[in-house]
């Protein structure tokens, strides 16, 4: 999962968001250094990460993927989960898209000497380009993919990409459904997280079972 949808399970603790926000940049024993709930949000973030990678849901996304971002195909289908959690919010949260990132930025400045030096970096240009927000349109997921192409050594088609979710997007809909709703139990049951959502369990609609 990306950025929005770690930020969408962390709840709303602050320093559960920030722990989720930063845990990449978090490596082994580097944890201890931060607060209790900062820890819990880096631990939320490992587990939702480790979640998605098995799921059936995310791998068959995934293979949809391949011919736009071969071995980058996991890390494409993550920012595309992204762009279908933003095109569908109002089905996951009563607040607007605007609001949620807007607090949400508001929060990491708030906290901002709590962050990686990587993340300290990176802020400035999460905010100034609204890229949260941006991942409910078609130019800002594409954006999104080129920065990433642009300034790692990931290496892809973001236009093919976008195509690809379109011609199968109710495969990626219905597989961020099942997924969202397993992640949801998990951050409940194991972190204590209660989530906000504006519909009745998602294990109560109807939707495509992808098998293991």
């Amino acid at each position: 999962m990306n950025f929005l949808a770690h930020i969408y399970l962390s709840g709303s603790n602050v320093d559960i968001r920030l722990g989720n926000f930063i845990g990449d940049q978090v490596k082994g024993n580097q944890i201890l250094k931060y607060p209790k709930r900062v820890q819990q949000g880096i631990m939320l973030h490992r587990k939702i990460d480790q979640t998605t990678d098995k799921h059936p849901a995310w791998r068959s996304c995934k293979t949809i993927l391949i011919p736009s971002y071969g071995r980058w195909s996991s890390v494409a289908t993550d920012v595309m989960f992204d762009f279908i959690l933003a095109r569908e919010w109002p089905a996951y949260s009563n607040r607007s898209l605007k609001g949620f990132t807007r607090t949400f930025y508001f929060q990491m400045l708030q906290r901002y000497y709590m962050l990686p030096l990587e993340v300290r970096n990176f802020l400035p240009f999460l905010i100034q380009s609204n890229r949260l927000y941006s991942y409910s349109t078609d130019e800002g997921i594409t954006k999104a993919l080129e920065i990433m192409g642009n300034h790692t050594t990931m290496k892809g088609n973001p236009a093919l990409a976008l195509n690809l979710v379109k011609e199968n997007y109710e495969i990626f809909s219905l597989g961020l459904k099942e997924l969202i709703t397993e992640l949801t139990h998990m951050a409940k049951k194991e972190f204590g997280i209660q989530i906000q959502t504006s519909y009745p369990m998602l294990e109560n609609q109807c939707f495509i079972k992808f098998s293991s």
